[in-house]
C-alpha cells in the first residue's frame, strides 16, 4: 500500500511538526492565544461518479462519491497515507465539495495530528476504516489543561467511562460535538467515530459550518482554530497538509 521508505520519511518529517497524534493535540480549555492566518494547501480529487447517478440537482446530496481507483493507489503511495484513509478523505471532500472548498490535504492533516491515519501506537488501519484497536483520548476530567466534560449514557457507549467524556476515534470527536455532526461516510447505514469513513465526513461537514471560505486565510484557520482551539494546532495541521500538498499536488 505505501513503501517503507515513504513511511519512515514522511513520520520523521510530520513528527517534527505535528506532535505525538492525539497526546499533542489535546483537548483543552480554550485560551487568549491568537489564530494565526494561513492559507489551506489545496489538491482536489478526481471528479466522482455517484451512487446517485450522474447527474444531481445542485440542492440535493451527492450520495457516496466513488473514488477512481487508479488516482487513489498513485497519490496514497505519492502522499504516504494509507489508501483507505486517502479514500476516507477524498470522498468526504467530494461530498461537501458543492458548498465548500475543503481539500482532503486538510482532512489528511487533521488525521495525522490526531491519530496518524488511525495508526498511532502501532494500530494498522482496516479497508473497513477502522483501527485495530479502538483510539481514545484522555479523560476530560477538568485535570491539568484539560476541560471538565462529564459523560453522559449515550456517551458512554463510545469510550467507556461513566464519569468523564474521551474523544473517540481517529479524528478525536468529543461525544457531544459527534451527536451533532454524525455522519454515514461509506453508506453502511451506521455512523460511528471509530470508523475513518464516517469521522472524515462528519469532519468536513463541521469545518464547512456557517458557509465558512476556506478559500481565504482567516477562513481556513478560523476553521481549523475550532476543531482544537490551540494555535499550535493550527500550525501542526498546516505543516501535514501541506507536505501532502507538495508530495501529491
Amino acid at each position: 500500500m505505501r513503501p517503507a521508505r515513504l513511511i519512515g520519511s514522511l513520520a520523521a518529517a510530520l513528527l517534527a511538526v505535528a506532535g505525538l497524534g492525539w497526546a499533542g493535540s489535546q483537548t483543552v480549555l480554550a485560551g487568549p492565544e491568537p489564530i494565526p492566518t494561513i492559507r489551506q494547501p489545496y489538491v482536489v480529487a478526481p471528479a466522482p461518479t455517484t451512487a446517485q447517478g450522474p447527474v444531481v440537482p445542485p440542492d440535493q446530496p451527492v450520495g457516496v462519491p466513488q473514488i477512481d481507483t487508479a488516482w487513489l493507489t498513485a497519490t496514497a503511495e505519492r502522499a504516504g497515507i494509507p489508501a483507505t484513509a486517502l479514500r476516507a478523505y477524498a470522498t468526504a471532500q467530494l461530498a461537501v465539495g458543492r458548498t465548500c472548498t475543503l481539500g482532503w490535504t486538510t482532512l489528511a492533516g487533521i488525521g495525522w495530528v490526531e491519530s496518524q491515519h488511525g495508526t498511532i501506537g502501532e494500530r494498522t488501519l482496516g479497508v473497513d476504516g477502522q483501527s485495530s484497536e479502538r483510539i481514545l483520548g484522555p479523560a476530560l476530567d477538568g485535570s491539568g489543561d484539560f476541560a471538565a466534560i462529564p459523560a453522559t449514557r449515550d456517551s458512554t457507549r463510545w469510550h467507556g467511562n461513566r464519569h468523564w467524556d474521551h474523544a473517540v476515534g481517529p479524528m478525536q470527536f468529543i461525544p457531544s460535538t459527534w451527536a451533532t455532526w454524525a455522519s454515514d461516510g461509506d453508506g453502511d447505514g451506521v455512523s460511528d467515530p471509530n470508523d475513518l469513513d464516517d469521522a472524515a465526513l462528519a469532519a468536513a461537514r463541521y469545518l464547512c459550518h456557517d458557509d465558512r471560505d476556506l478559500t481565504s486565510g482567516d477562513g481556513w484557520s478560523e476553521a481549523v482554530f475550532s476543531y482544537n482551539h490551540s494555535r499550535q494546532y493550527v500550525l501542526d495541521v498546516h505543516a501535514a497538509a501541506t507536505l501532502y500538498a507538495e508530495r501529491t499536488g
